[in-house]
């Protein structure tokens, strides 16, 4: 008889629950979370086990990918899809949820998500860390424009890197209100320094990688880009389709329909937020910097008159999405038409 495991996985401790093929409980039971102790916990089924199911999570990865590499049939299963479905009981507890992951793989009532592997993570970890570092300095910039304004002091518009020196310049005679705000500069410096630290680093493995210089060579994607791109996808060929990979990235449009009645909504902004904003300014590099006209930047600025430009940056972000699977998989750099030539950008 086959045998389903649901893990529902905490910081210390995981429930686990294994039902028989006829959704009877053969096994219910608690342990640490860990690998060695989920297989140990799991290693009497042996064989007959025919899947493990556990939700993703910040342990999931780790965990997943120690138990596959003892030949345990692991599959990680994605999260809304189990709300939902968690939804028909009234009673939370981490025994129950282990109970349903478990029938829910018995009925196949789940989506399995693609792991990613450990050099995927770290790059991904890079690529994170950079964006609250940046997000941090955004604030405290925030912060002292707003901690001024009581005093009637306005810095007016002023570029990140002049920041610190129009604070500077209107705070010249008034040394007790430097004082207060010194130390946020410094931070805010210091935090920018550590930017530039994770941005020289990512430039770096992207210059040194094929697939990334490839990605580009499409006007608008830079290195950081092209690597979180890389490192967000992983595996180009876990998408059956280059036009399924914007809905990876939450780029395609909601959908209510029902009967005669149909709406089409703004984007869904479902999965991979960060990969979704960096192909946002992607496409808005593509089609505000670039000098050169070719044929994705003329259907952007027709699609910019006929609807505005922030949807033109969406629907060039889709198709920017698309393009750079493509290439990855066909192993093609961009393709301009024959009297066009690439035009330098930096997103």
């Amino acid at each position: 008889m086959e045998y389903y495991a649901g893990l529902d996985v905490s910081e210390e401790a995981t429930s686990v629950c294994v039902l028989d093929g006829l959704g009877d409980v053969a096994e219910e039971m608690k342990v640490a979370s860990t690998p060695a102790s989920l297989a140990a916990a799991l290693a009497p089924f042996g064989d007959a086990l025919a899947v493990i199911g556990l939700e993703a999570g910040a342990l999931t990865p780790w965990l997943a990918r120690e138990l596959k590499a003892q030949a345990l049939p692991v599959v990680v299963i994605e999260t809304r899809r189990m709300k939902a479905y968690a939804k028909a009981s009234p009673v939370k507890t981490d025994r129950r949820d282990a109970r349903m992951i478990a029938q829910a793989l018995r009925a196949r009532l789940y989506r399995a998500v693609h792991v990613k592997d450990e050099v995927a993570h770290r790059q991904r970890l890079m690529l994170t860390a950079r964006a609250t570092l940046l997000s941090q300095a955004r604030q405290l910039q925030v912060k002292i424009r707003g901690d001024l304004k009581p005093f009637g002091i306005r810095l007016g518009q002023v570029g990140s890197g002049g920041f610190a020196g129009r604070v500077k310049e209107r705070l010249a005679a008034r040394g007790d209100l430097m004082a207060l705000v010194a130390p946020m500069l410094s931070m805010r410096a210091a935090l920018l320094e550590q930017v530039r630290t994770y941005e020289r680093a990512i430039k770096r493995h992207a210059a040194s990688d094929a697939v990334c210089r490839r990605l580009m060579t499409v006007p608008g994607v830079g290195s950081i880009t092209a690597f979180a791109f890389k490192a967000t996808v992983h595996q180009p060929e876990r998408f059956a389709r280059s036009a399924d990979v914007p809905a990876a990235f939450g780029l395609v449009p909601r959908i209510d329909q029902s009967g005669e009645y149909e709406h089409i909504g703004s984007i869904s902004k479902t999965g991979d937020t960060m990969m979704r904003s960096l192909l946002f300014e992607a496409a808005n590099a593509l089609l505000t910097r670039t000098r050169k006209s070719f044929a994705l930047k003329r259907w952007g600025l027709k699609v910019a008159r006929r609807r505005g430009m922030n949807r033109a940056r969406v629907a060039v972000a889709r198709r920017l999405a698309i393009i750079l699977h493509r290439m990855w998989v066909d192993g093609s750099d961009f393709r301009f038409m024959p009297q066009e030539r690439p035009a330098s950008t930096s997103t």
